[in-house]
């Protein structure tokens, strides 16, 4: 820890940066875990350092993905539970890029905040790490920046960027897509980070009991459903890229089945989406009971339950499903590629 740098004007104006310094040597430890071989600096230098092993791969095409956790966050001040946001922070980053048939290298996170408290600043980190750790990359800069006045003193934002790395060859391409190719679900661990302004306004989470076990959410409470983090898909998706040839990926995000997997399907094909096969989580049939949310507001705002949708040709099916059962994922086909002018049908 840096002793000598310290300014008392500086605190008298509501930033502390010795407090930063303390929540950097805090959090030194969940860096550590997400430490690869290529990891080049250690933490509280100017700029992370990554060295990029291309090894097999004859044309490096660099992927990269922003993203933050949004209201979401305001479920972990309620909570007081900082340690998970961060493993959606990564989730929503890593995810992204492997739609496009890359492997996530290196993340960065940035931590504004109302006021600096070190402990908190490293629950945060620790969920970046496990994310990092999740996604097998390396955690290898960030910033906190403590900004009295801008926040409230005990709320902050949390966002990130990640960088993967896929050859050229290897780039997903969904001009391969044709008529009968199958659409694969795996499945979402729940709301994961999308839609939270509509849930914390049909929970009105501020002034309810969130901490009731509920049975229509199988003995767990709404506080402990709507925390639970976004699953990263990149150890199972990694899996199945080397084993078959995988046609589109698409990250269910906001804006649910009807923004996201159209980005994956070429013009003049539609998905034709089976709704009786879709495994709809119970937090899905209590928000669109408590909110009385029309269905199709549902499928174009939540995953509902299927966290990314994956389409091969029909005669992959069944090998895609094993390697990923093999890897975790209880993944499922909830649909085909049609011939048709409407991008997404769930009938």
């Amino acid at each position: 820890m840096n002793t000598k740098s310290q300014s008392e004007s500086y605190k008298a104006a509501g930033v502390d940066i010795t407090a930063g310094y303390r929540a950097v040597e805090l959090m030194k430890n969940h860096i550590a875990r997400t430490m690869t071989a290529d990891a080049m600096s250690d933490i509280g230098g100017f700029g992370g350092l990554f060295s990029l092993d291309l090894s097999g791969i004859k044309n490096p095409v660099l992927v990269s993905g922003t993203d933050g956790v949004g209201t979401k966050l305001k479920m972990a001040f309620l909570q007081d539970k900082h340690n998970t946001v961060g493993i959606d922070c990564v989730a929503m980053c890593v995810n992204d890029i492997i739609c496009c048939g890359a492997k996530p290298l290196f993340f960065l996170d940035y931590i504004a905040c109302g006021k600096n408290y070190p402990e908190k600043i490293a629950q945060i980190v620790e969920g970046v790490a496990e994310g990092c750790v999740q996604s097998g990359c390396a955690l290898i800069g960030g910033e906190t920046a403590e900004m009295p006045g801008f926040y409230p003193e005990d709320e902050y934002d949390l966002a990130g960027f990640s960088v993967g790395v896929v050859d050229k060859e290897k780039i997903l391409n969904n001009k391969t897509i044709k008529e009968g190719d199958v659409i694969i679900a795996l499945p979402s661990s729940g709301v994961h980070s999308n839609g939270f302004s509509l849930v914390r306004r049909i929970f009105d989470v501020e002034n309810n009991d969130l901490t009731k076990p509920l049975p229509e959410l199988g003995g767990k409470s709404l506080d402990e459903a709507l925390l639970t983090p976004t699953k990263i898909y990149v150890k199972p998706m990694t899996a199945l890229f080397e084993k078959i040839t995988v046609k589109a990926v698409s990250h269910i995000t906001g804006g649910g089945f009807y923004e996201n997997i159209p980005r994956s399907i070429p013009k003049g094909f539609g998905a034709k989406i089976e709704k009786s096969a879709i495994r709809i989580l119970p937090i899905f049939d209590l928000l669109a009971k408590t909110g009385n949310v029309p269905e199709r507001d549902m499928f174009n705002t939540y995953n509902m339950g299927v966290g990314m949708s994956v389409v091969v040709s029909n005669d992959d099916a069944d090998c895609a499903l094993k390697i990923l059962k093999e890897n975790g994922e209880d993944a499922y086909i909830i649909g085909e590629i049609v011939a048709s002018d409407e991008s997404v049908t769930i009938c």
